[in-house]
């Protein structure tokens, strides 16, 4: 055996187990996270646009004290379906990770997808290497608030998707699923994928928007008139409408005026009334009367004193 040789087995036997400790601590190949709806990490990620410089995400890498630069990387080896044993109760969106623990802050501004209750989602899951495993889609229960850290109660026990062995096309996986049709206003839409190929469990907090039911809810807090009440109104306007379109006419006098010397004069025409008083007209004609009685009255008065 020469020398040359004698050195390089040498070598061989010193590097070989170092490069075996090497291999054996990089990570999978598995990555991958939603980018749609947006993942946290995705979002905050310097691939997240123009959402890795909102007030949320600024706080994240905050907190984190590093970028999210390894967004497709959060998994856990190891965890053989064991989720809500592992990963503890507040640290959901960071596997209880310590490198990404920007991710559970509680916050209500977090960049986020508005979807529609109970419309179909394709979530668009970006990976690099295809592997085996299934997914599994929650949506955190109605009445949740997402000023409070995110724990497993706030969960369902079961996904109301579970996707197995989807196809990687185009550089991402495409889940479909029908959404639930009871959540309004903002939630989670927390997403576990477990590889059969690896070891590794990944987990991620996707923010989700749905429409507030405001409309409806006041549709249903106006009360709703009564039949009668109904047709009382319908009939009042309609009496109210028609006294609005009629106009007063004159209305002659019942009974004719009466002179002193007996004869009957033709009835005085009325004009339109009002609250007010009688018309000048029948103000006139009285007076007249009066005037023609008292006179007479006076000469008979006279005739008898002689």
């Amino acid at each position: 055996m020469s020398r040359m040789t004698a050195y390089r087995i040498a070598a061989l036997t010193v590097v070989a187990p170092l490069l075996a400790t090497v291999w054996a601590a990089a990570p999978a190949q598995a990555h991958g996270a939603p980018t749609d709806p947006v993942s946290r990490v995705y979002a905050c990620s310097p691939e997240g646009g123009d959402r890795a410089q909102s007030t949320a995400c600024r706080a994240a890498v905050a907190a984190n004290g590093a970028p999210f630069t390894a967004w497709d990387n959060l998994r856990v080896a190891n965890v053989n379906g064991r989720d809500r044993q592992t990963v503890p109760d507040g640290e959901l969106c960071s596997g209880g990770l310590p490198a990404y623990k920007g991710l559970d802050l509680a916050r209500a501004d977090w960049p986020s997808t508005h979807l529609t209750p109970g419309a179909t989602l394709t979530m668009k899951y970006a990976s690099t290497i295809p592997h085996t495993g299934s997914f599994k889609l929650y949506l955190t229960k109605p009445g949740y608030d997402p000023t409070k850290p995110l724990t497993w109660s706030d969960l369902p026990e079961r996904p109301f998707a579970t996707v197995k062995d989807p196809a990687l096309t185009g550089g991402a996986y495409r889940l479909r699923a029908t959404l639930p049709s009871d959540r309004t206003g903002r939630h989670v839409l927390y997403t576990i994928w477990q590889n059969t190929s690896t070891p590794d469990t990944y987990y991620s907090c996707s923010d989700v928007v749905f429409p507030a039911a405001k409309d409806k809810a006041e549709q249903s807090a106006r009360p709703t008139p009564s039949p009668s009440a109904s047709a009382s109104a319908s009939k009042s306007a309609s009496s109210g409408a028609a006294k609005a379109r009629t106009t007063k006419s004159p209305t002659p006098s019942a009974e004719p005026r009466t002179t002193a010397s007996g004869a009957g004069t033709a009835p005085v025409a009325a004009t339109e009334t009002s609250d007010a008083g009688p018309s000048a007209p029948m103000v006139a004609g009285g007076a007249a009367a009066v005037l023609v009685l008292t006179g007479g009255a006076a000469l008979a008065l006279r005739l008898r004193r002689r």
